[in-house]
């Protein structure tokens, strides 16, 4: 029984470890129930909400890519939430080149601001 359970844990340990495609945080604002994604490598973003609808549990309601918001040249994109508890967006930020934009659901798109690098980053 001991020599298999030590098979077992060197097989899952020579499992490679599959990439996340996409990372998920929701929204700071307290009373907003929006969840938003980031495709990892093109920065590409979308967002999800519970919406009511008669008869049922409700529904997700979803908010496709607007301006700025589309697919960006391949990179390291993440997303963070300021503390701002009444702040319905989020910013995308670029782990590599240190670049960032607020995104944010504008009529019925997510739309992100030009991305900035600040300064001191090269």
């Amino acid at each position: 029984m001991r020599r298999l359970s030590l098979l077992v844990m060197l097989g899952l340990a020579a499992t490679p470890a599959v990439a996340r495609n996409y990372e998920f945080l929701a929204a700071p604002q307290t009373d907003l129930n929006r969840v938003y994604r980031v495709d990892r490598l093109t920065g590409e973003m979308s967002a999800c909400q519970y919406g009511p609808k008669e008869g049922t549990f409700g529904v997700t309601v979803c908010f496709g890519p607007g301006d700025g918001a589309v697919r960006q040249e391949p990179s390291e994109f993440g997303l963070i939430t300021s503390r701002h508890e009444r702040e319905a967006g989020v910013f995308r930020v670029d782990y590599r080149t240190g670049a960032m934009s607020i995104c944010y659901v504008f009529e019925d798109k997510v739309v992100c601001t030009p991305s900035e690098r600040g300064p001191g980053t090269k």
